[in-house]
């Protein structure tokens, strides 16, 4: 059995699977058929599912909703109140569950506070996506994204710092990883 801590106020919805040292405070709703990996923790007021996935070591602040088509991998930060959506064109008297759009977040990516993610992206490993972005493409690994719609200003590294490149186009991060450019995508090398 899994060791885990639920706030006495969350309601946890059948078929949802929590790992250990998961914490999970006041407020929130897991819906059904929702996996939760090890070491995560979702702030006041989040809903989670149905039929999401979740790694390990996943930080979501206050204020999220994390809708069915949307699937996060180890180590993501979501930032208070960034939003998902899961279909492109909605409409309150027009069911479109089959219509739903998969949004992957990659390893270690970060969304700030406030930014909304449309349905049917992918951001890639350590992305940092700025404060009220707005991402409606794919965001490539390592990317800073800011703005409305967000568009790429430049690379940060695992660390989720901005890297500066040398004159022999090498930049180095201060957890002392190493960057360069290659065919347009940053590489670790």
């Amino acid at each position: 059995m899994a060791d885990y801590f639920v706030h006495e106020s969350c309601y946890i919805d059948n078929d949802v699977t929590i790992s250990d040292n998961t914490k999970i405070w006041h407020f929130c709703h897991i819906l059904p058929n929702t996996t939760i990996g090890k070491n995560c923790s979702f702030g006041q007021n989040c809903v989670v599912g149905p039929n999401v996935t979740i790694g390990n070591g996943v930080k979501a602040q206050n204020n999220i909703s994390i809708y069915e088509g949307v699937e996060i991998e180890d180590d993501v930060f979501l930032g208070p109140s960034c939003v998902f959506t899961n279909v492109i064109n909605p409409r309150a008297f027009i069911q479109r569950k089959e219509e739903f759009k998969k949004t992957l977040l990659k390893r270690g990516c970060s969304i700030g506070a406030n930014a909304t993610i449309v349905c049917g992206v992918t951001i890639g490993e350590y992305a940092l996506i700025g404060s009220g972005a707005v991402v409606n493409r794919d965001v490539k690994p390592y990317a800073l994204m800011v703005g409305v719609p967000a568009r790429q200003i430049g690379w940060v590294g695992k660390s989720g710092n901005t890297l500066k490149f040398n004159k022999d186009g090498i930049a180095t991060d201060s957890d002392n990883c190493r960057y360069a450019i290659i065919d347009e995508n940053l590489k670790e090398i």
